[in-house]
């Protein structure tokens, strides 16, 4: 599933997910990709964490370690860091999922290392870029727990799609019926595009094939 999803565009999954009335499955549109081309797809694993202005940087550290060795192949690191100032990932986080075989990351959060992220190759999406450390000011809470970024209530092993148009969550018992109507979507619209081109009117091909 995880190659079919990663070559659907995100915009005919949201377009399924409304049909069939979750309507709130897109994460915030500053969430982007870290750099062009970017697309993830994959089970999430999801971490929590919050602000913690500290002393203990040792302890801080181990937390966040802990959790990036937590994280299992294929699946994709969904980051709710609930502070706005500091980069919650970078290049050796980065290094160590990709080894691992990681699928990529998202987070409602910052990163750096941008450069070093972009040439290693794996798919990061993200809310800002900076180069400040969170480990002084930031700690890692929870793993495997739902969490919620914007008005999206992710769960564990729900899926994660991301491309350069967002990111967008499908919930795990929809997962295949989402994906295979996704899929007829992409080929009804191929279809149309073909119409369209060929002269056809928006609306005459709205009324030929139900969609647009």
């Amino acid at each position: 599933m995880r190659g079919r999803f990663a070559v659907v565009p995100t915009a005919a999954l949201v377009d399924v997910l409304d049909d069939l009335g979750r309507r709130e499955q897109t994460l915030p549109p500053s969430i982007r990709p870290l750099a062009a081309g970017m697309r993830v797809a994959g089970r999430a694993f999801t971490v929590e964490g919050r602000p913690s202005e500290h002393d203990d940087w040792d302890g801080a550290i181990r937390k966040t370690l802990r959790m990036l060795g937590e994280v299992p192949p294929e699946h994709v690191a969904v980051y709710q860091c609930h502070q706005e100032r500091s980069a919650h990932f970078g290049e050796l986080s980065a290094t160590s999922l990709a080894r691992r075989g990681v699928a990529g990351c998202v987070i409602d959060g910052g990163c750096r290392d941008v450069r070093l992220i972009e040439a290693l190759g794996l798919p990061v999406f993200t809310r800002f870029v900076t180069p400040e450390d969170s480990t002084w000011r930031w700690e890692v809470t929870a793993t495997q727990v739902p969490i919620t970024i914007g008005t999206v209530r992710i769960e564990p092993e729900d899926w994660v799609v991301g491309d350069e148009d967002g990111v967008v969550v499908v919930p795990g018992a929809l997962a295949a019926e989402v994906l295979v109507a996704a899929e007829t979507k992409v080929g009804t619209e191929n279809a149309i595009r073909d119409a369209v081109r060929d002269g056809m009117s928006p609306l005459e091909a709205y009324e030929r094939f139900g969609t647009f």
